[in-house]
């Protein structure tokens, strides 16, 4: 008798067996015991005819489907096999699901979406800015929606100084997209003109919101030369409206919050702009005040008499010493003179003749003398002596 396997063990093999046989695989079949517990986990049996299977969508993954599950959909779930050891059933962990029926509304809105990108409906450059503080805005979208209260509700608890003009359109079923387009062209008609326009609906199934995914809806918006704001069911849910507007809000109540500028934001904005302009001037006004303070306490003018008594002792100072520069200058002038008249009276023949010599030269010709060839008997002389001259004439020469 072969060994028994513990209830672990055989649990443990099949869950191996199973999960490796089927990975990622679809199944298709109607939804039954749909539950909704508060993890955000969605637990339901998929079933057909014959058999049935238990499912489980995890948060992550419920938070992404673009429908609403609900009993009795015919899913195409895709997935893996998973043993829950626990109990030692299986179960499929749907990874995406598609509701049976509408393959052609995704496949539509697929190459829709491919052909108005190929001729850059959704390109950024195209986007307008969203007016910063907007004083008219209009809403296109159905009066009695759950969209225009949220809108309203938030816009009023954020300010009250945005005029918001509500445009009827249906935003479901057969003529819904012409009536939106109607709703974009009646706003760009009413006077005095808007700021910006808010095109939107609540959630639903892919189903309720296609209308934002029809062509016509589409150009409309991306012909609209007012800033338009697409807000079009929850977070999880995108249109082509959502892609082609200047901005996508990703509920009404968003689109509230991005266009209505909050009162105590802009106040605290204020008070931020205030500080910050003010603070620069008091530094300006302490620094000035500073080197007013430094200035005053300067002697110039805490004592401005002190200035023009050291000015004028300066002067005096300087005066002085202009007078011995000169006193000195002309000294040393004098001396410098002094020097020079010895020099000159010593080299000066008139001291030669002091001494007792006299100088003689020719009368015609005014040359001194130096031998006596320089005469001839009968020349006229003329003789210098230190005080006076004498007038001869050669009788002889030797």
């Amino acid at each position: 008798m072969p060994q028994p396997w513990t209830v672990s063990e055989l649990t443990t093999r099949v869950k191996s067996t199973l999960e490796s046989s089927f990975p990622k695989i679809s199944v298709q079949g109607e939804v039954t015991d749909l539950s909704r517990p508060s993890s955000g986990h969605l637990y339901f049996t998929l079933k057909d005819a014959q058999s049935q299977v238990r499912g489980i969508i995890w948060r992550s993954t419920a938070a992404r489907l673009p429908f609403k599950l609900a009993n009795g959909q015919e899913l195409i779930c895709f997935g893996d096999v998973e043993v829950y050891a626990a109990r030692g059933t299986y179960q499929l962990v749907v990874r995406k699901a598609i509701p049976q029926g509408l393959g052609s509304l995704q496949l539509a809105f697929q190459q829709l979406r491919e052909r108005l990108t190929a001729e850059g409906l959704f390109e950024p450059h195209r986007k307008q800015p969203i007016p910063s503080f907007p004083r008219r805005v209009a809403f296109v979208t159905s009066p009695g929606g759950a969209a225009i209260r949220d809108f309203l509700e938030v816009a009023a608890r954020r300010s009250a100084a945005v005029q918001i003009v509500l445009i009827p359109a249906q935003v479901q079923g057969q003529g819904a997209a012409e009536s939106i387009c109607r709703g974009i062209e009646a706003a760009h008609r009413i006077r005095p003109h808007f700021d910006a326009i808010v095109v939107g609906r609540g959630g639903g199934s892919l189903e309720d919101l296609w209308c934002f995914n029809e062509e016509a809806v589409v150009r409309a918006i991306a012909a609209a030369t007012l800033p338009v704001v697409s807000a079009v069911g929850h977070e999880i849910d995108l249109t082509l409206s959502d892609l082609v507007a200047d901005r996508r809000a990703l509920t009404p109540s968003e689109a509230a919050e991005l266009l209505v500028p909050s009162a105590d934001d802009l106040q605290q904005s204020l008070r931020v702009l205030h500080r910050r302009l003010l603070r620069p001037l008091q530094d300006r006004l302490q620094i000035a005040s500073d080197r007013l303070s430094a200035l005053q306490s300067r002697p110039v003018f805490a004592r401005p008499h002190d200035g023009v008594q050291q000015r004028r002792r300066l002067l005096d100072e300087l005066d002085l010493r202009a007078h011995r520069a000169v006193q000195n200058e002309c000294r040393r002038a004098g001396e410098r003179l002094a020097t020079a008249t010895a020099a000159l009276d010593a080299l000066s023949p008139l001291a030669v003749l002091h001494r007792g010599y006299s100088v003689t030269t020719r009368s015609d010709t005014g040359k001194p003398l130096h031998r006596s060839e320089d005469v001839q008997v009968g020349d006229r002389l003329h003789t210098r002596l230190e005080q006076g001259t004498i007038e001869s004439q050669v009788t002889a020469v030797e």
